[in-house]
């Protein structure tokens, strides 16, 4: 049994108590409005499904109708004896190339109607002839309908975060979930543990088959890289937080802090602006500020009609990604691409501007001049960041 499993979560308003079945069922029954619960782990092996069961059984002995969506024990004896009399949807089993797949019947849950669905592996990819592509769209679907959700998911998997573990443990995470599912969350809380528990779990095969863990050991469960993917799921409980406070004091008309922090990403109508986006949403996060903007100024040769359709394809691609990551999408049209920015950046008191920026000779910046350099002799109150792109992705 996980007994050294630690649940951390920001304090709240009433007690400053950790999280628990009673308070999830307060909060179930406060509005009729659908619930979503998030529960954010530095790793595999930490216990979230594991602790998404155990609130399951809290809140069937509180005459909850709850359920099982969908649980990935992974064969993991603990988690699997944690089912028990739990109520399971069978899963759907979908037919693709040859092989039978399973996947959440998100019919059959929906049929259902409990009051709560639990949900594991947030970031999954459903097979193809499923009804939504990720496993993320099947809970929002489900929270449309009324049905609450307790869901779990490793920090990897958050799209702003992409880059940083990336540069963390030298792994492409390729499954991710869009930083704007989580501003629907009404709480997100972190379960932890220590680096050698969590080490000890993996060498104890309660993590992963054995042959996969001398090879999990000397890569992504260094002692290095779980420090830091650990501190990276304390500060997105933190900010998740902070964000909820910041909107209560505004509904409730309470003072904010004396000078708000405003974030604006610089996108260009070509090339990707996904590690620009990645960085807006980081600093935006650690700011607890939800309003956060991605700007693009159209000049006369990017009207509709003259841009070539590989820049409007491109362009259209950085405005989805920047609307999933939470960002207000902003068009300028002018003919001086700085002078619209420096623009935008006074009048909505900008104090973070973020930039890219590619390789490019002397001459280029002295023969063509640099917004960069305007920014940084005209916008005093702004701090400006310059993201280099060679290695985009």
């Amino acid at each position: 049994m996980f007994v050294d499993t630690i649940i951390t979560e920001m304090p709240n308003k009433s007690n400053g108590q950790k999280p628990s079945p009673e308070a999830l069922l307060a909060m179930l029954q406060e509005s009729e409005r659908a619930k979503l619960r998030v529960y954010i782990g530095a790793s595999a092996g930490v216990g979230k499904t594991y602790q998404m069961l155990a609130d399951a059984h809290q809140l069937k002995k509180q005459a909850v109708d709850i359920v099982i969506g969908v649980v990935e024990t992974h064969g993991r004896l603990e988690t699997k004896e944690q089912i028990k009399d739990l109520e399971i949807i069978p899963p759907k089993k979908i037919e693709y190339r040859g092989a039978v797949f399973e996947e959440m019947d998100l019919a059959a849950v929906i049929e259902r109607r409990p009051a709560v669905a639990i949900v594991d592996e947030l970031a999954h990819t459903n097979i193809e002839g499923a009804k939504n592509r990720k496993r993320y769209e099947d809970v929002l679907e489900l929270l449309d309908n009324g049905i609450s959700v307790i869901t779990a998911v490793n920090i990897q998997h958050i799209e702003s975060l992409n880059d940083v573990v990336v540069r963390t443990t030298n792994v492409q995470v390729r499954e991710t979930v869009p930083d704007l599912f989580f501003k629907r969350a009404d709480e997100i809380i972190d379960v932890d543990v220590s680096i050698d528990t969590l080490r000890t779990r993996l060498r104890q095969g309660k993590i992963y088959s054995v042959e996969k863990i001398e090879q999990s050991l000397n890569n992504f469960f260094r002692k290095g890289n779980l420090a830091t993917l650990r501190e990276l799921a304390l500060r997105q409980v933190a900010q998740h937080q902070a964000a909820q406070d910041h909107e209560y004091r505004k509904r409730e008309g309470l003072e904010q802090a004396v000078i708000p922090e405003r974030v604006m990403v610089c996108m260009a109508s070509r090339g990707s602006a996904k590690k620009l986006l990645r960085t807006g949403a980081r600093i935006a996060g650690r700011l607890a500020n939800n309003d956060w903007f991605a700007l693009y100024v159209e000049t006369p040769d990017e009207e509709a009609g003259r841009i070539t359709p590989q820049a409007y394809a491109t362009l259209q691609e950085n405005i989805t990604f920047a609307e999933t990551m939470g960002a207000k999408v902003v068009k300028l049209k002018s003919a001086n691409v700085a002078d619209a920015l420096l623009e935008f950046a006074r009048k909505n008191e900008i104090t973070h501007v973020i930039f890219g920026q590619s390789a490019r000779t002397r001459w280029e910046i002295f023969w063509k001049g640099s917004i960069i350099n305007r920014f940084l002799g005209e916008v005093n109150d702004a701090a400006v960041h310059v993201i280099p792109l060679e290695k985009e992705s």
